[in-house]
């Protein structure tokens, strides 16, 4: 009897302690779904109509400091590298929904090195993640300006337990909201800026009352459009498009983690920027996409910093009538 009562109480202890450390380990923040750089250059525009694209992304995202409550370097030094790739399509129709085209996409990820926070014990192989679902997305287009609205998910398709370091996913279902433009500053759409605007809104994780606070990202780009054009130059074989991108994001509400006597504890508010640089080329003749994103972090606050690569490769299938 002593035995039990003994290993019940080094449990509770354990777990108390692990919450503790979670929690006030360089004022630990708890991540959201949203994978920041995954949008730059023309991020409030949608792809033309008639078109199903089919894409590999590759994100890498290396921590290159954790950065305390006065954006100073907290004592922990990260050595972590988080890795996603997957396969993903994308669908935009002809059919109108308020004078916009409806679109949808999926994208089936597996990620290494799942990064939950600014906890630094992390430690898993590739492995299936998070599945993201976009049921709906609106575009519309205008002669100087685009405009996008999108409802998505992120559905806890991967492995997720409190408190281990091999977790592939986060555990919790997450609902976001979108909405963005793109202004263009000459007739030809060739010259042009782009911001596009992201709610999150977190449930609690698996089998805990942990709550992540809700989440707004805003990411874009000022870019110039090139087109290459043949050996008679009468018709583009190709389309460049590089430029300066950005992103920002902010933890709306605190973090809710339920701690055993102490009660809930509301951790404080994490933010971070970045800049950096675009290009991508799309091939008319195969059809075929390749880009590159490259993203510096600065002044981030209660979290990481780092460095965000943004590999994408994409083949678009049109089914416009000739």
């Amino acid at each position: 009897m002593k035995t039990k009562l003994n290993q019940q109480r080094q449990t509770i202890n354990s777990v108390f302690l692990l919450f503790i450390l979670v929690c006030f380990s360089a004022n630990a923040q708890l991540k959201g779904g949203h994978i920041l750089g995954a949008m730059g250059l023309q991020s409030g525009t949608q792809t033309p109509a008639n078109t199903l694209s089919v894409y590999i992304p590759g994100y890498f995202y290396t921590a290159s400091s954790l950065r305390d409550a006065n954006g100073d370097k907290a004592i922990v030094n990260p050595d972590l590298t988080m890795t996603i790739t997957g396969a993903g399509a994308s669908y935009v129709s002809d059919f109108k929904i308020l004078g916009a085209n409806y679109g949808a996409t999926i994208l089936l990820a597996f990620a290494a090195n799942t990064i939950q926070g600014n906890n630094t014990n992390v430690n898993n192989s590739l492995a299936f993640t998070d599945m993201y679902v976009q049921p709906l997305q609106l575009g519309w287009h205008h002669k100087r300006a685009d405009f996008v609205f999108s409802y998505q998910m992120y559905l806890p398709t991967g492995k997720f337990e409190a408190g281990a370091s091999d977790n592939s996913g986060l555990g919790m279902f997450m609902n976001e909201f979108s909405a963005g433009t793109t202004l263009f500053f000459n007739d030809k759409k060739t010259f042009h800026f782009s911001a596009l605007a992201s709610y999150e809104i977190n449930g609690k994780k698996k089998d805990t009352d942990i709550k992540t606070g809700d989440i707004l990202s805003v990411e874009g780009g000022l870019g110039k459009t090139f087109y290459m054009m043949n050996a008679e130059k009468t018709a583009p074989t190709g389309i460049l498009n590089a430029g300066l991108i950005y992103y920002l994001q902010y933890k709306v509400t605190s973090d809710k983690i339920p701690l055993p006597i102490v009660g809930v504890v509301e951790g404080e508010k994490d933010r971070v920027g970045g800049i950096g640089a675009e290009i991508n080329y799309f091939h008319i003749g195969c059809k075929t996409s390749a880009g590159l994103r490259w993203i510096g972090e600065v002044d981030a606050i209660n979290r990481f910093q780092g460095n965000t690569f943004f590999l994408t490769l994409a083949h678009v299938f049109s089914f416009k009538k000739e």
